[in-house]
């Protein structure tokens, strides 16, 4: 019997990995070509007398009403020249994040076939952290100035925001972004409604970031993805015993879904904890809700979060 249950998880790898190959083998077969724009080189290496030209070039990057003035000052600030030179330290050639953003966009384009493919612009911001790679119409933004690694003089924010600004953490934030134009914001203010929409996002990032690991998709250090693994029954333990899944308690999504240095259960363990501990559990429902049932990514995405939590059969794995 034993001999027989190895062939068989011997078999279902096999197969595991013989679909996965057909998509990448389908994917690799898309033909694209992005074409990324250096905003931050054109702005910082223009001449304040060439503003005009440069407005022209780029209209949408400067709203109407603004005065020149705002934008000849920015140019020779020395402190924005600085943070100009740090990011062309790190970005002058921006030939492998092309081809990373090219390979996303061709899973993109793969799974979702009348997806526009954006023009890409990489920019300095104002060191927006909930807006860091947006995905709009036509457009990708990308902020280099969040991405320079998170020991970066320039980073004064707490440990668990400057975590992720990281350079493997852009094709992350490009998918969050795209995200939100594919799965629909949660019908009810309930934490499973939470945790089942993030649960999608971070979903979506399997799929389309299959050489990603679990911490970079959510955000998370090698150690916090570990800590979730090891308490997931208990944590799925003290949801139930709280009845807080179908609670609409406006503290809930601070406690356990939202940025957060940690989550709180208001126990010893919430110092050990990482933040969005329940987009981590909402994750899991929907792995398990697609290893269950013969549904397409697509139209997982657009389900209610109660129905594909009781078609889940999600169990969550006991403490060893």
């Amino acid at each position: 019997m034993k001999k027989y249950l190895i062939a068989l998880a011997l078999l279902v790898g096999l197969i595991s990995c013989d679909k996965k190959s057909k998509v990448e083998k389908a994917v690799e077969e898309i033909p694209l070509e992005l074409k990324v724009y250096r905003f931050e080189n054109a702005f910082f290496e223009t001449p304040p007398s060439e503003l005009q030209n440069l407005k022209a070039e780029y209209p949408f990057f400067f709203p109407e009403g603004t005065p020149d003035k705002i934008w000849t000052d920015k140019m020779q600030n020395p402190q924005w020249q600085e943070l100009y030179q740090e990011v062309e330290k790190k970005y002058s050639n921006f030939g492998k994040q092309t081809s990373e953003i090219e390979d996303l966009f061709k899973h993109i384009k793969y799974f979702f076939p009348t997806a526009t493919m954006p023009k890409v612009y990489t920019v300095i911001a104002d060191m927006d952290y909930n807006n860091k790679a947006i995905y709009a119409n036509d457009k990708l933004v990308i902020s280099l100035e969040l991405y320079l690694g998170a020991n970066h003089k320039f980073y004064d924010q707490a440990k668990y925001i400057k975590q992720n600004f990281e350079e493997r953490q852009m094709m992350p934030d490009i998918v969050t972004s795209f995200s939100l134009g594919k799965i629909p914001p949660p019908s009810e203010k309930t934490l499973l409604a939470e945790m089942i929409y993030y649960g999608k996002q971070l979903y979506l990032k399997d799929q389309l970031l299959p050489t990603y690991n679990d911490a970079e998709k959510i955000g998370y250090l090698p150690e916090q993805i570990i800590w979730c693994e090891e308490n997931e029954s208990d944590i799925w333990r003290y949801f139930i015993e709280k009845e807080l899944l179908y609670s609409s308690d406006s503290k809930l999504p601070n406690r356990f879904t939202n940025l957060a240095p940690f989550s709180k259960f208001y126990l010893e363990i919430d110092n050990e904890s990482p933040g969005r501990v329940g987009q981590w559990i909402g994750w899991q429902i929907v792995r398990s809700f697609m290893q269950n049932n013969e549904v397409s990514m697509q139209d997982m995405l657009k389900m209610d979060a109660k129905e594909i939590f009781e078609k889940s059969k999600y169990k969550p794995k006991k403490n060893e």
